[in-house]
Formats: structure tokens, C-alpha cells, sequence
């Protein structure tokens, strides 16, 4: 059974930090590219940064270059999206997804991704 199980998120102040983690079971990273999505209350869900695991190799949006960073933990088979100089804006369900990729590159579209999380809730507010 392919599964990812997103966890880690929570109710943050504006400027605060969370860590979310995305545990994959069923399958091995190695081979795939994972993304992280969010979808803000009223929006559709759109990609906001996606690893590569055949190289490490990362693609983010604009909006988050320099605050957020994807990581993984092969031995743990679990990928990290590490927040910093959280906004308001930043609130939203956010999930992890997976297709299969053997290019040293990872797409951010939304319709390129297999698998998918359940969720995990963040927000920002003071």
C-alpha cells in the first residue's frame, strides 16, 4: 500500500517556525518526485516547492525562496518542509504528494502528482 501521512502542523504567530513531515510507506523515495501543496481557505491548491530524489534538486514559488526549505531522510523515508518568517498568507491545508520521476528535475504542476497526503493543517495568526 502506497501511503504518505503529513504531520506537523499547527497554530503559529506571524514570524514563527513549524516543520512538517511527510512519512512515506509502501514504496521508496528513491525514484520519485515529492511535492508539498497547500490550498488556502477559498483557493485552489497550488504547488509550493517539490525535491527531486534521484539528485535533490528543488523547485519552489517565489513566495517562500529564502523562508521555506524541503529536505528528505532516506533512511527514515520521510520528506521535511521547514518554515521560517511564517505570514498570515502562508495559512492553508497543506499536503504532501508523490509521482514517479527519474528526471533530475521535479515539477511543481499539481496534475502531475500520483499519490497523495491527507493533509495537515497550518496557521498563521496573531
Amino acid at each position: 500500500q502506497l501511503q504518505l501521512v503529513e504531520s506537523g502542523g499547527g497554530l503559529v504567530q506571524p514570524g514563527g517556525s513549524l516543520r512538517l513531515s511527510c512519512a512515506a510507506s509502501g514504496f521508496t523515495m528513491d525514484g520519485y518526485a515529492i511535492g508539498w501543496f497547500r490550498q488556502a481557505p477559498g483557493k485552489e491548491r497550488e504547488g509550493i516547492s517539490c525535491i527531486a530524489t534521484t539528485t535533490n534538486s528543488t523547485n519552489s514559488i517565489q513566495s517562500v525562496k529564502g523562508r521555506f526549505t524541503i529536505s528528505r531522510d532516506n533512511a527514515k523515508n520521510t520528506i521535511y518542509l521547514q518554515m521560517n518568517s511564517l505570514k498570515p498568507e502562508d495559512t492553508g491545508l497543506y499536503y504532501c504528494a508523490a509521482y514517479v520521476n527519474d528526471y533530475p528535475y521535479c515539477s511543481r504542476r499539481l496534475q502531475e502528482y500520483d499519490y497523495w497526503g491527507q493533509g495537515t493543517q497550518v496557521t498563521v495568526s496573531s
